[in-house]
């Protein structure tokens, strides 16, 4: 009995962590939009300047700015080429998280920007959504862990009893 307890408390815990896993991804992606919004409204004055003297290119404004002697402008073109670079980098990500689930599920959980996911993370309360995506993971997560776990213990139980297994007493029928 008590054993059973055991596989239901596991199976719930896998099953709470497993919902977790689309609010997770579900946040993120509104953290890079959010950041990317921001980012693109930055570079929205540079972007006119660029278009009106340099044919849209951001790249001929800094280097246009580089070129001059006045430290200023020289400090302006670190600004802007570090606001072109962070954009880049969201428009990326962004583009990634348009992809299919499962490549926006690995994106998140192991090749994301590490700022963006530690503040995500630090920004997170837990939830339990009732989408049919939530749902799967939240089973597969349980099933998976209750799996190995079990799996585990009695890799370990086979261990100690050496592969012995108890005898098994006549039936009384």
């Amino acid at each position: 009995m008590f054993r059973s307890y055991l596989r239901l408390l596991l199976f719930t815990f896998g099953l709470l962590v497993g919902v977790q896993i689309p609010g997770l991804i579900n946040d993120y992606t509104q953290r890079v939009e959010a950041h990317l919004l921001e980012s693109r409204e930055g570079l929205k004055g540079f972007n006119q300047t660029a278009q009106r003297f340099f044919n849209g290119d951001l790249q001929a404004l800094v280097r246009h700015y580089r070129a001059s002697d006045d430290p200023v402008f020289n400090s302006d073109a670190d600004s802007i080429d570090s606001l072109v670079a962070r954009n880049r980098l969201l428009e990326e990500e962004w583009q990634t998280l348009q992809r299919p689930w499962l490549v926006r599920t690995w994106h998140v959980l192991v090749a994301a920007d590490p700022a963006l996911r530690e503040e995500t993370l630090k920004g997170y309360s837990y939830q339990i959504l009732l989408a049919p995506e939530a749902m799967a993971w939240g089973l597969a997560s349980a099933m998976l862990l209750a799996l190995v776990i079990e799996s585990l213990l009695m890799l370990i139980g086979w261990a100690i009893l050496g592969g012995r297994r108890k005898p098994v007493e006549p039936s009384w029928r």
